[in-house]
């Protein structure tokens, strides 16, 4: 990255700046310069686009965007200690980077930047990454502000969030992500990319929003997948019995003897429109 854009490696700018990576913040610092730039291209062209990214940390993956051409990058931090390195990457590129000092689960992402296309791409923190893509998914309007996310988490909630019906993966989260965008894993990343290294594989996921996804109550596909999935292993008309049982399955043209693992996307919105 030194030879990309001028600026220091990373493993000096942590040392300078006393950067010790902290459990409790879910921060694990990505120095791998060839994966940020990977994760970065994932994303696509950034040329024209605002990249909102979270918890930059000390700014490797926020260099790489920038290197590739993003026309501005927004970062939330809420590690005030990341802040003076973050303030010398906006120092080499002038008017380029705005870093916003807060905590990114309060944070009104539409605000941000109003004007388009708006791409979100982070190293997520591990406590607070599954939370954020989920109020990613359910905006005030859709298709929503955001033109694509590429997102790092642990590997096993890249598979949950990719899983399809039968798969050992597919819950909550599958369908809600398979409900309103098009999601494929990118690449693993090995945990000694990172420091320090986390004991999981993690892995990198794009989604895009659909553009039409079936209509449906978000607040009823959200008590039904809970309720199915909250006891996975019992039939339907068992598991769904406190929202109607064996009366709403038939309404909704499902086998009360089917399990929740079993049933599409589309069926599940069919569950929460016979509510």
């Amino acid at each position: 990255m030194a030879a990309l854009d001028g600026l220091p490696p990373l493993r000096d700018v942590i040392q300078r700046h006393g950067l010790d990576a902290r459990k409790a913040l879910g921060q694990n610092f990505l120095l791998d310069l060839n994966l940020t730039q990977k994760i970065a291209r994932t994303a696509g062209t950034l040329d024209e686009a605002t990249v909102i990214e979270v918890g930059p940390g000390p700014g490797g993956l926020t260099r790489a965007i920038l290197a590739l051409g993003a026309r501005k990058v927004i970062a939330i931090e809420r590690d005030t200690r990341c802040l003076p390195a973050l303030a010398e990457i906006a120092d080499h590129y002038p008017g380029r980077l705005e870093v916003i000092e807060g905590d990114a689960l309060k944070t009104d992402f539409e605000t941000l930047a109003p004007e388009g296309p708006i791409k979100i791409i982070a190293n997520l923190p591990y406590n607070v990454g599954t939370q954020l893509l989920v109020n990613w998914l359910l905006p005030k309007a859709w298709p929503p502000f955001w033109q694509s996310l590429t997102l790092m988490f642990q590997k096993e909630v890249g598979e949950r969030i990719v899983a399809g019906e039968d798969d050992d993966h597919y819950g909550r989260l599958g369908v809600l992500c398979g409900w309103r965008t098009e999601a494929r894993m990118a690449f693993d990343v090995p945990p000694q990319a990172f420091t320090p290294p986390p004991k999981v594989t993690s892995t990198v996921v794009h989604l895009t929003p659909r553009e039409n996804p079936i209509p449906c109550a978000v607040a009823n596909l959200e008590k039904v997948t809970q309720a199915a999935f909250g006891q996975r292993r019992k039939m339907l008309r068992q598991s769904l019995k406190p929202l109607g049982g064996e009366r709403l399955l038939i309404k909704a043209g499902i086998d009360p003897a089917r399990r929740a693992e079993t049933l599409s996307v589309e069926e599940f919105c069919l569950l929460a429109n016979s509510l």
